[in-house]
């Protein structure tokens, strides 16, 4: 009489199916960004003093000498990310204040209702209804401008509370970092592949930020220039919101050019607005989306449409920071998420890694396709 025993399983085959995973994952991942949206106000200034302290970080390295105290380090790389806070917080502060004193003079001067009235003229001889044009109209309401500048005040406490957050975080992870440049020394043996991703995520973020301040800096300058030989108000707001808005990719151009494009059919009509369009799109096309993509793709190894969707998709989950902090966020959880999964190299590939690669195929166990021998009592 003759029995036969089971088929042993395979090794390495998944326990379960591939589409009971992926629902597995986007569960996991829909309550984890619920619980991040939801903690969002303190979420967003951690990352951005992250973000910080790993860009200035590098500055640690020359006080890393014999006979020096370690906290000579942390004091450098403290006080150059509080340069840089103080630095962007004194450029908004100054583009607030022309933009408020900007349009309380044009409100005074009655030519935003002049320019509304005109717009509401030229939407109805398009065929607009009288609602369509009035909504269009109000856009360059000054009391709707005057509303936005009077809600500034509530903006500006929020700001100022989130970057004291900021501020503490800081000190904290400054000085937890000198510790945790350690990790190589004393881990690399059996995490050296996690302590790889880490450094590599913050070398990707370093140079995005490097690289999109430097094209913006030339960005705003060339734009500031312009805006002033043509004689649109303000161009130094214009030329500060130009470099504030370089570091939000794809759309952060369109945003810059609203405002002064709006000012400039105000004060100048269709010539004017005609001339600031084309010198934006002539400026920022060719640094923004001919050359720019170049050297950020270097950086990040991200695709052009992850890299637009990150941007909308952060912003939703974190606020308004998300938009500048999206291509981080978006590093980290690769480096997080799939970069720890040898059979996520085609997603990775997808999303623009370049470095990703098919894993090996693996041989079949030998006791998959061995013969079933019968067993004699």
């Amino acid at each position: 009489m003759t029995a036969q025993t089971s088929s042993p399983s395979v090794p390495g085959a998944p326990l379960l199916p591939p589409s009971l995973r992926v629902l597995l994952m986007l569960a996991a991942a829909t309550i984890t960004l619920g619980g991040v949206y939801l903690a969002r106000d303190v979420v967003g200034p951690l990352v951005l003093a992250i973000v910080t302290v790993v860009i200035c970080e590098p500055l640690r390295r020359p006080f890393q000498r014999p006979g020096w105290h370690p906290w000579i380090g942390t004091t450098a790389v403290i006080v150059l990310a509080y340069v840089i806070l103080l630095a962007m917080a004194g450029l908004l502060w100054l583009a607030g204040a022309q933009f408020a004193r900007l349009v309380g003079d044009l409100a005074s001067q009655d030519e935003l209702l002049r320019t509304a009235d005109q717009v509401v003229a030229w939407l109805q001889s398009l065929g607009l209804d009288q609602e369509a044009a009035d909504a269009a109209g109000s856009i360059l309401d000054p009391e709707t401008l005057l509303g936005i500048v009077g809600s500034l005040g509530s903006t500006v406490l929020a700001v100022a509370t989130a970057l004291f957050f900021v501020c503490a975080y800081i000190i904290f992870l400054a000085a937890d970092a000198a510790r945790y440049g350690q990790a190589r020394t004393l881990f690399g043996a059996t995490h050296g592949s996690v302590i790889e991703r880490v450094t590599r995520l913050q070398t990707g973020v370093r140079r995005y930020y490097v690289v999109n301040a430097v094209f913006g800096a030339v960005v705003a300058i060339i734009d500031g220039l312009a805006l002033w030989w043509m004689g649109v108000p303000a161009p130094l707001v214009w030329a500060i919101l130009a470099f504030v808005t370089n570091f939000i990719p794809n759309i952060g151009f369109i945003l810059g050019l609203v405002p002064p494009a709006i000012l400039a059919f105000v004060i100048g009509g269709w010539p004017l607005l005609l001339g600031v369009i084309a010198v934006y799109c002539v400026v920022n096309v060719v640094l923004q989306v001919l050359v720019q993509p170049k050297f950020v793709s270097d950086a990040v190894d991200l695709s052009l449409t992850l890299s637009f969707f990150s941007v909308i998709f952060w912003t939703f989950v974190i606020g308004p920071l998300g938009a500048i902090l999206s291509i981080p966020l978006t590093l980290l959880v690769r480096a997080v998420v799939l970069e720890g999964d040898p059979g996520s190299a085609w997603v990775r590939w997808v999303s623009g890694d370049r470095t990703a690669r098919p894993a090996p195929p693996v041989a079949d166990h030998p006791t998959a396709h061995s013969r079933r021998r019968p067993l004699r009592r």
